[in-house]
């Protein structure tokens, strides 16, 4: 498969979230800003491509009895790199993420795609895949928490400096304030039912949208 074909189904057609509705967990409660969902995306992009890599390259040698196992073993020393990592260099991420950050350890995301692409695969398609598949869900993470955030907080790309030290200057602490609903934000989509809420809207959408590209 062409690298284009992967990256169209990771994205669009077999998003993660938004097509197979698996990694909701984390998507639902890391979406609350921009800042925290573009955090969680990259940190699961970076655990997915390095473990379908090492997968790959072991799976001749796991045993299948203990694949699971292994695979979850595999994991979860790359989440703790990366748990480690943001603790040191971006402490106030690691801090907003908290529980959700270790728990990619058993996010359906990873394991699946372990299972399902790398222990079969050749180590550069699976790097893809998992490049792929990442880049689907840090959209849908994306997606979700920009609307959240406007909506529940009234503000936009609040806490990305912490994230990105280099924008200080240019990009407020706090975000910019959208106005109006600053001073009156829906505090309710920044909660869990706001979660539920959006994704349903979005999920409408694109029922809607392919429903009618369907009828054309």
């Amino acid at each position: 498969m062409k690298f284009s074909e992967q990256l169209k189904n990771g994205v669009l057609v077999d998003n993660p979230v938004f097509m197979q509705t698996i990694g909701l967990c984390p998507t639902l409660a890391t979406s609350t800003s921009l800042s925290n969902a573009i955090g969680m995306g990259v940190a699961a992009t970076v655990v997915l491509i390095a473990s379908n890599v090492v997968i790959s390259i072991l799976r001749k040698f796991i045993p299948d009895k203990v694949r699971i196992a292994a695979f979850i073993t595999i994991i979860a020393g790359f989440v703790t790199i990366i748990d480690l990592a943001l603790q040191a260099y971006i402490p106030s991420l690691a801090s907003s993420l908290g529980l959700f950050l270790p728990l990619i350890v058993v996010n359906c995301i990873i394991l699946g795609r372990a299972e399902a692409y790398a222990s079969k695969n050749k180590v550069i398609p699976s790097a893809l895949d998992g490049l792929c598949m990442g880049l689907g869900f840090a959209f849908a993470l994306v997606a979700m928490g920009f609307l959240r955030e406007i909506l529940g907080a009234g503000t936009f790309l609040d806490g990305l400096t912490g994230l990105l030290p280099f924008l200080e200057g240019v990009i407020p602490a706090t975000g910019f304030h959208i106005p109006g609903l600053h001073d009156y934000p829906a505090t309710m989509m920044i909660l869990p039912a706001g979660g539920f809420l959006m994704m349903g809207f979005i999920f409408a959408a694109i029922q809607h949208f392919m429903s009618k590209k369907e009828d054309k």
